[in-house]
């Protein structure tokens, strides 16, 4: 009987690919091989031109719990917890890098190297019971990977607090933080990030996927490079078919045909 996979993919007519973490015994931790797993699946999707959104998602009771702290014990080396980090790293750096906006789909709760996930998918969706932490330091361990998503999302203070306490926080102070978009009942999970969804891939294709590269590159740089990087983006996007064809149609006081 062959095992159950470590990431379960589905797509839907409109180019939606759904990322289910699949490993709920142990509330989805990013053991080496579900990291490799899902590096490989955002791999197929940063080369499908087809598909328009990524949801990732988590099956069980947990959206992620972190690290996979027992497999980190059983190897204690200096060179094996750099190529394990620089994995992980390599991993959430996909998700930045893709084409396609990300959203997390989050329940149950999202620790450490899971709130790490989080905070690195260009939007989330939270359950009202969800609650988030990173907790490493709480065993010794300062949440140094995640720090860096985690900075990046919340204010430097919110964020230095939840590093150096480890405590959780529930998913409308998360919202009120930064850390996701969106929260709903948990019932009404599936259809929040159907909203989402939908609004994104009603838009052009070529203005999502300029628009995404550039706001995480100018983040990085000085505002006068910022500026003169957003405006070539701006002007190319302009360019684009869909571009000209969005702005005649608000001219003309009509819906875009997009196609």
């Amino acid at each position: 009987m062959s095992e159950a996979p470590l990431v379960l993919t589905t797509r839907d007519a409109r180019g939606v690919v759904t990322l289910t973490l699949n490993r709920p015994m142990a509330f989805n931790a990013l053991s080496e091989a579900l990291l490799e797993a899902l590096q490989r699946e955002l791999d197929r999707v940063a080369a499908d031109a087809s598909a328009r959104v990524v949801v990732i998602a988590a099956a069980g009771r947990a959206f992620c719990a972190g690290h996979d702290l027992k497999e980190m014990r059983a190897e204690p080396s200096l060179g094996y917890y750099e190529r394990l980090f620089a994995t992980c790293g390599r991993m959430m750096m996909s998700i930045q890098k893709l084409p396609q906006p990300v959203i997390a789909r989050v329940h149950g709760i999202a620790t450490a190297a899971g709130c790490q996930l989080v905070a690195m998918c260009d939007l989330a969706v939270a359950a009202r019971d969800a609650r988030f932490a990173v907790s490493g330091i709480n065993v010794g361990l300062f949440c140094s990977t995640p720090s860096v998503a985690l900075s990046r999302n919340l204010s430097r203070k919110a964020a230095f607090e939840m590093l150096v306490t480890g405590e959780f926080i529930v998913a409308d102070e998360a919202r009120q933080k930064g850390l996701v978009n969106r929260v709903a009942t948990p019932d009404q999970l599936d259809a929040e990030v159907e909203r989402l969804v939908a609004s994104i891939v009603a838009k052009p294709r070529v203005a999502i996927a300029a628009g995404k590269g550039l706001f995480y590159r100018q983040l990085e740089a000085g505002i006068a490079a910022a500026y003169d990087d957003a405006g070539q983006t701006m002007a190319c996007n302009m360019m684009d078919e869909s571009a000209l064809e969005g702005v005649q149609a608000f001219i003309d006081k009509r819906k875009p045909n997009w196609g």
